[in-house]
């Protein structure tokens, strides 16, 4: 069985439209696909309808975007969760607003050095969709500025940039907490992906972990291999399930569906812990509408 459990759509900042990733996931041969589009759900109910279409059994999700005391981005990602949950909604609502209007700060000052508007960056926006650096980068390419998101990242858009600005995003363990009331599975997103950024130190996985992290990514094309050994060690010594994915962005990233998978095991064990509502009122969880 091959199983994908971290792909986006242009809910976020994926180029594919929710259903054309199921579709692109029936292609790449997987059997079960997780949508886990940046602090959004609102791409489930599209995606799923199609997963039934194309055959592809499906893994709600969500990647909610974090930050250390220290000013450290960590991603989680949530699989199986309610939507709905007030809590976990008011958190990643907040931190939705403050990507808008740290995305409007940016866009004014690369504006003082690049032919790049506000409404460049927008039409690079699906509507309602979560807005990101991502965005300002495919703007600037269709400006000329760049030639892909890659290289805008790593020199324009870089965190080292001065027309880099934070926005807000919860503590890593306040987010494990309220996803896991949200009768979600926490599993921490590509932490040792060191060519990201700064990566995080012992305290904050401790911290995680006791707030109830249930798994870590390593399988992850970002994730060194010395990384992925130090990863497997502290995911046996504390039982934490181990996925593997793409991080599929469509044509906004190099990564491919399933260029790495998660086990059949973990998938079952995420199953199992996930204790959030169907979703879109189909029975009894999304994943029966495939051939899981």
């Amino acid at each position: 069985m091959r199983i994908d459990l971290h792909a986006h759509s242009n809910v976020s900042d994926g180029t594919e439209k929710p259903a054309d990733v199921m579709a692109s996931a029936a292609r790449a041969g997987l059997d079960v696909v997780a949508l886990t589009d940046h602090d959004s759900t609102d791409g489930w109910a599209e995606a799923s309808a199609a997963a039934v279409e194309h055959g592809v059994a499906l893994v709600p999700g969500m990647e909610v975007s974090c930050r250390t005391s220290e000013g450290i981005s960590v991603h989680l990602l949530s699989y199986l969760h309610d939507p709905a949950h007030e809590g976990l909604l008011e958190e990643i609502t907040k931190a939705k607003d403050a990507r808008l209007t740290r995305a409007e700060r940016m866009v004014t000052l690369l504006a003082e050095d690049y032919p790049l508007t506000w409404d460049d960056v927008i039409h690079h926006v699906a509507p309602g969709a979560t807005l990101g650096r991502p965005h300002i980068a495919d703007a600037l390419v269709a400006a000329g500025v760049v030639e892909d998101r890659s290289e805008a990242f790593a020199t324009i858009l870089t965190s080292r940039s001065r027309y880099f600005i934070q926005h807000y995003a919860p503590d890593p363990a306040t987010a494990v907490e309220l996803v896991r009331a949200a009768g979600g599975v926490p599993v921490f997103a590509h932490p040792v992906a060191t060519a990201r950024g700064r990566t995080v130190g012992e305290r904050t996985y401790r911290e995680m972990i006791d707030a109830g992290l249930a798994g870590l990514e390593i399988d992850h094309r970002d994730n060194p291999e010395e990384g992925r050994a130090f990863l497997r060690r502290l995911a046996a010594k504390h039982d934490l399930l181990v996925t593997g994915s793409s991080d599929y962005h469509g044509t906004g990233k190099p990564n491919l569906l399933g260029e790495n998978l998660t086990s059949r095991e973990a998938l079952a064990r995420i199953e199992e812990l996930g204790t959030g509502p169907p979703l879109c009122g189909e029975a009894p969880r999304t994943l029966t509408n495939g051939p899981a």
